[in-house]
């Protein structure tokens, strides 16, 4: 049971740091992005894109033994195809919203 509980902690803690580290990325890049296009929307959406696609990729990759969600669309997404536990879709989404909000 302790050993359950403490994947699941470290599942949550996972979920929380890369909602946020995804999040600060997508603002972030969205805000250098602005500053730096010269009234060229196209450059902004690409700066974002890019920025966003390699930080999800790093992510995953320190994450992904663990939970990679980071969203959570995926999450009941996951719960609907049956991927996912549907009692670990409630404590899923209250992380990343967490992690937005940090």
């Amino acid at each position: 049971m302790w050993v359950r509980n403490m994947k699941l902690a470290r599942a949550l803690a996972a979920e929380t740091l890369g909602t946020a580290f995804l999040l600060a990325t997508v603002v972030g890049s969205g805000a250098l992005a602005d500053k730096l296009d010269l009234g060229n929307l196209a450059v902004s959406v690409l700066c974002v894109a890019f920025a966003t696609g390699a930080v999800l990729i790093a992510l995953i990759a320190a994450f992904g033994s663990i939970s990679a969600h980071f969203n959570p669309i995926v999450s009941l997404v996951c719960a609907l195809r049956g991927e996912f536990k549907w009692k670990l879709v409630a404590p899923y989404i209250v992380a990343q919203i967490t992690g937005a909000i940090l």
